[in-house]
């Protein structure tokens, strides 16, 4: 098979006195017939070169289908005088969401719909007495190739629905409103008949319900614009709440779980600066709480502590890991903030929950998460005013991922809590604070027998080039280790997963689809490299900027250590990343082609220094502190063109790879995978097995709807699977 050739019409820039010859520019132009050609003659060829994989994408899709409790519900959430929870319905692509009135107010047990046990149950049928559908988003996304639902938000008396869509995959939404069944005692509501376009997400109620804040963006895709939009009027005569100017920042608005404040974050990649409205004196309108200080990062909560309000505020004031400091809810300045729970170089504070009752810290250590609890209340021994206990709450299983869930009501005395890691699926749980109880509500069914005593997870540590230890999770089936149970009797068909940016930590988590790669005898693992915030906020610093390459070392770091300890060899070995994920992808394609036996990059950022020298792409300003302004000086150039996998295509034999993207990701340009595909075709040797798919209706996130994204991960899945020897 003969796939497509680009033609090269260079094109030549100078920066810094450095010259650059680009060759495939011209497939930036999405809306030209010759470009949209071109793609579609990658799709054909990518779809021929793979034909021999159809009846195994038929059986992975079947696969993951048949594990999969197509008609299921989640665990009902309490919110005001609500529970909603989702519906999902076999053979229809998006589901449901639900309400029932609470029958108790003084229950917080949620009720069990019909269904929740994996039982039959008849779709058109109620699942709870008294269901309202809120959205029924298969209705919504009729008539659509795409259809993403943003965020959707009851207003405070629970009697409209504000709701966001987006039917093209550019992340620009339009935001209706429809009425809703009215609470007990109160009549019903006329939905206004305006739509707000061009939204980002979706809106935030006022509390007195007469009106939603929503944000904008720039012609560079930034967030720079807040609004306030009073329902019963058009879209044109809405209030400019808040516009900021400086190109690194993006700006948005949300409200306390207390209902209290309005706050108006703004944010570059190192510095922050929130206003805050408060409901008790409105006539203030919003007032700035700390004056942005360049390399300051902080965030705000409203709570109650010792009986005063205060607003909690989560800084990296006093060191990288962030400290939990109490000021008083007027503009104050860093100095002024009292600490509630100190800087700890060994603990890195990510978030912070505020309820009536308690405080839920979102913490990691040692590369592990974790959940802290400060219940409130009379003072504990050696503890803050008004904080009663402080603890961390346990979990049985040593490798896992935790986190608090939907939990929007102030008053609960109860925290929702996930649990999942690699071979367990995701356990939901209500916490009980004050009688520090775990109670499991439902753990995620899986079809078929699944059994995560069959599967062995490892903890591993890959030691990179400059003496640092890597983390490696790792899953594989128990029965594939050796008679010592440490390593397995012979080398595995192993995927190795891979991020590395923003901070961003890739945890351990379960996935259905995966059980198709581990129950044919192949292990999975994820590289926690630097450039993540696995191990704290070093190790997201000594993965970005001029530590980048850090990160391409600690992925080929992991791939050796697992290759030289008996776990894979590097023809059995597939990396695999997207996005930011998708230029380590790239990046150790050029660096080591000889570690992998194949490279699957998804929506991948690989060609770094076209995009971040032009300030008028999609997030590329606010980027700079990521990666570098490279238009600046030439030291930055230099950096940036030392990686990037774009610029770095080499005469040498490449492992196979499989390239995916969508032609309306605002994100990363589809024109960044189509240009590296063209090059690697020129000016690689050996093999040049590559392919390039492009998702003709789809944005940075791949298609929409369940279905389509099950064919879509069969189709990676089965290349993967082919890749490693397991496609018989």
């Amino acid at each position: 098979m003969t796939p497509p050739v680009a033609e090269r019409r260079p094109v030549e820039t100078t920066h810094h006195g450095r010259v650059r010859v680009d060759d495939y520019d011209w497939l930036r132009e999405k809306e030209d017939p010759e470009v949209v050609a071109h793609l579609e003659a990658e799709n054909a060829h990518t779809e021929a070169a793979t034909a021999h994989l159809a009846d195994l994408r038929a059986t992975l899709f079947e696969e993951i289908r048949t594990r999969t409790l197509e008609t299921d519900l989640s665990v009902p959430t309490r919110r005001g005088g609500h529970w909603y929870y989702g519906r999902s319905f076999a053979g229809r692509e998006y589901g449901a969401s639900c309400r029932v009135p609470v029958a108790d107010p003084d229950d917080w047990t949620p009720p069990r719909p019909a269904g929740s046990d994996g039982e039959d149950t008849d779709p058109d049928q109620p699942a709870l007495p008294g269901e309202e559908v809120v959205l029924d988003l298969d209705a919504l996304a009729e008539g659509h190739d795409f259809f993403s639902l943003g965020g959707s938000a009851t207003s405070p008396d629970e009697r409209l629905l504000a709701y966001a869509v987006d039917t093209v995959g550019d992340e620009r939404y339009t935001v209706r409103f429809r009425a809703l069944v009215p609470p007990a005692g109160t009549d019903a509501a006329t939905a206004p008949a305006e739509e707000l376009t061009g939204v980002l997400g979706g809106v935030t109620w006022e509390p007195s319900g007469e009106a939603v804040y929503y944000s904008t963006v720039d012609d560079t895709w930034r967030p720079d614009k807040v609004w306030r939009h009073r329902l019963g009027t058009d879209q044109s005569d809405d209030e400019l709440v808040h516009h900021e100017t400086d190109g690194r920042f993006w700006t948005g608005i949300g409200r306390t779980r207390s209902d209290r404040f309005l706050m108006i974050a703004t944010g570059s990649k190192t510095t922050s600066e929130w206003r805050f409205w408060d409901a008790e004196r409105p006539e203030l309108g919003f007032r700035v709480f700390a004056e942005r200080r360049e390399g300051l990062e902080y965030s705000l909560e409203h709570a109650v502590l010792d009986g005063a309000d205060v607003l909690l505020v989560l800084h990296d004031a006093t060191g990288p890991d962030h400290e939990l400091g109490v000021a008083p809810p007027e503009p104050t300045a860093p100095e002024q903030w009292r600490a509630l729970l100190p800087h700890d170089p060994a603990v890195r504070l990510e978030d912070v929950d505020a309820f009536a009752g308690h405080l839920v810290v979102h913490q990691r250590s040692g590369g592990d998460t974790q959940l802290r609890v400060l219940e409130l209340g009379d003072t504990g021994p050696g503890l803050p005013a008004g904080v009663a206990r402080d603890h961390l709450v346990d979990f049985e299983r040593e490798i896992r991922t935790v986190g608090s869930g939907s939990n929007p009501d102030w008053h609960q005395p109860t925290v929702r809590v996930g649990v999942l890691s690699l071979a367990v699926p995701t356990s939901v749980y209500d916490y009980d604070v004050r009688a520090d109880e775990l109670r499991l509500l439902k753990r995620m069914p899986v079809l078929g027998g699944h059994d995560p005593d069959d599967y062995a997870e490892r903890r591993l540590w890959a030691t990179a080039p400059d003496g640092e230890r890597v983390p490696i999770s790792l899953v594989c089936r128990a029965d594939r280790l050796g008679a010592d149970g440490e390593v397995p009797s012979e080398p595995l068909p192993l995927l190795l997963y891979g991020y590395g940016a923003y901070e961003i930590s890739m945890d351990p988590t379960f996935s259905i689809s995966r059980l198709s790669l581990l129950d044919r005898g192949g292990a999975f693992a994820i590289a926690h490299v630097r450039g993540g915030g696995e191990m704290g906020r070093r190790w997201y610093d000594d993965g970005k900027l001029e530590h980048k390459q850090h990160s391409f070392d600690d992925f080929v770091a992991c791939a050796r250590h697992l290759a030289e300890t008996g776990w894979t060899t590097p023809a059995l070995t597939v990396a695999e990343g997207g996005s930011a994920g998708g230029l380590l992808m790239g990046a150790v394609a050029n660096q080591a082609p000889e570690q992998f036996g194949g490279i699957v990059a998804q929506v991948p950022f690989v060609d770094p220094l076209t995009s971040m020298l032009d300030a008028t792409l999609p997030l590329t300003v606010t980027e700079y502190d990521e990666w570098g302004d490279p238009a600046a000086t030439p030291e930055v150039y230099d950096r940036i063109a030392a990686y990037a996998p774009y610029d770095n295509v080499a005469a040498v034999d490449y492992p196979p790879i499989l390239a995916e993207t969508s032609l309306n990701d605002t994100r990363v340009l589809y024109v960044e995978p189509a240009k590296w595909v063209a090059r690697l075709r020129a000016v690689a040797t050996g093999r040049r097995e590559f392919l390039l798919r492009t998702e003709m209706s789809a944005g940075h996130g791949g298609v929409s709807g369940r279905y389509r994204a099950w064919h879509d991960r069969a189709f990676s899945l089965a290349w993967i699977l082919d890749r490693l020897g397991l496609a018989g």
